[in-house]
């Protein structure tokens, strides 16, 4: 393992939130999201940070000091992860303006208040990719328990050759040894994995570079995730070796076996494109018409995902993300994802959708002995809302409880 982050030798005497983990008793149906199976009826017991049980409710039991709540019309699951998200963007304004001229201080003000909106959307595990240095501060603050946010998986800043895509939101270097260079100062600054910007409109790094990156990287142990959102970089990534690929795109069946071959899954992000296409949404935002029209153009345009869902059908593993901070993207908005992936058949209907965001993330993060699915034993990150979601997907919008580690977050 490599050394610390310098922060993490501060002592810490008491949280400045310190929020308990209590012992709970949530009665209603429940999706353990262990395969597709529904418990109606059922309950599960959080005593600490772990599920203490889960199953049928016996009305017979007693739990001596719990606090019970009923859950009548509702559902209880695990709690939700994003894996790709950008704390530091708030979904609202300019992505470089915001970059070039936030503040530090400012920066992390949006990154607190998106993890509150996280945490009302359900999300307990967040996979932040990077804004400048910022998700590097909000990981300390929320481990240090300065401020209650999700459990944060952070890139520390995303690398990119110099002028490359996004380069004014991200850590530029050229040449082996500085790639090298980059990936340490990450690694130094508790960087959990390190994220690379592998093309725009073109491929991006020349072959050495991405040699160094992705050494570098697996020699700390941390994984590599790669923006590559057409053929020739996925396949090229796939070659190289990453671990994960963002977004994706159009891909022949030899980039397709490549990812079966190696296991590399894909983090796919659609909500940018579906909620500006959207007018009565995308104007608030001020997205201007012709970028509104373009975008309804491409979610109308079931054909230019077909590789996408051919991938899906094959294994190749498709986990949740919403690129959270783009424009019109804000941190709580879960759903318009979701629909479109059962839209386009990238999922097995609602239950599908809702795994890709629970146990088959847990999968991609290494997670899955702790969290993702409601069984004893694992990590009491629960959720609760209104609402079937399995009829309607929209009653992720009405999350009444989340609950981390057992703590009570809402």
């Amino acid at each position: 393992m490599p050394e610390a982050a310098a922060w993490k030798f501060q002592k810490v005497l008491k949280p400045v939130i310190d929020i308990h983990s209590g012992h709970y008793i949530l009665k209603g149906r429940i999706l353990t999201c262990v395969h597709d199976e529904v418990i109606e009826n059922g309950f599960i017991e959080i005593n600490g940070k772990t599920i203490a049980d889960v199953g049928k409710w016996d009305p017979s039991a007693e739990y001596a000091d719990a606090e019970i709540i009923e859950v009548e019309n509702g559902t209880i699951m695990p709690a939700l992860f994003n894996n790709h998200a950008h704390l530091a963007w708030d979904g609202i304004h300019d992505l470089a303006d915001q970059s070039l001229n936030d503040t530090p201080e400012i920066s992390a003000y949006k990154s607190c208040a998106n993890m509150l909106l996280s945490l009302r959307a359900g999300i307990t595990t967040v996979r932040d990719l990077g804004v400048n240095k910022a998700n590097i501060a909000t990981k300390q603050a929320v481990e240090q328990g300065i401020f209650p946010g999700p459990r944060l998986l952070i890139t520390g800043e995303a690398i990119v050759q110099t002028g490359g895509h996004t380069y004014w939101a991200c850590r530029e270097a050229t040449g082996a040894d500085e790639m090298r260079r980059a990936v340490r100062d990450q690694v130094r600054n508790g960087a959990d994995l390190i994220k690379i910007m592998a093309c725009h409109d073109r491929l991006e790094f020349t072959d050495s570079e991405l040699e160094a990156i992705i050494d570098e990287a697996h020699r700390n142990g941390l994984p590599v995730t790669a923006h590559a959102t057409f053929n020739a970089a996925v396949k090229r990534m796939a070659q190289f070796g990453v671990d994960v690929i963002e977004h994706g795109g159009d891909m022949d069946d030899e980039t397709i076996g490549l990812l079966l071959e190696k296991k590399i899954p894909i983090v796919t992000t659609f909500s940018a494109v579906v909620i500006q296409s959207r007018p009565e949404i995308a104007r608030k935002y001020n997205i201007p018409e012709w970028k509104i029209e373009e975008r309804q153009r491409q979610a109308a345009d079931k054909a230019k995902y077909n590789d996408l869902v051919k991938a899906s059908k094959a294994g190749v593993m498709i986990a949740f993300g919403t690129d959270a901070g783009s424009p019109c993207v804000q941190h709580n908005m879960i759903v318009p994802e979701m629909e479109f992936m059962v839209h386009l058949g990238l999922v097995d209907g609602n239950y599908g959708a809702l795994q890709s965001a629970t146990s088959i993330s847990a999968k991609l993060n290494k997670l899955d002995q702790k969290l993702g699915t409601l069984e004893k034993g694992k990590l009491a990150d629960v959720i609760v809302m209104e609402g079937n979601p399995l009829e309607d997907l929209s009653a992720l919008t009405k999350v009444k409880y989340t609950f981390k580690e057992g703590c009570s977050m809402l």
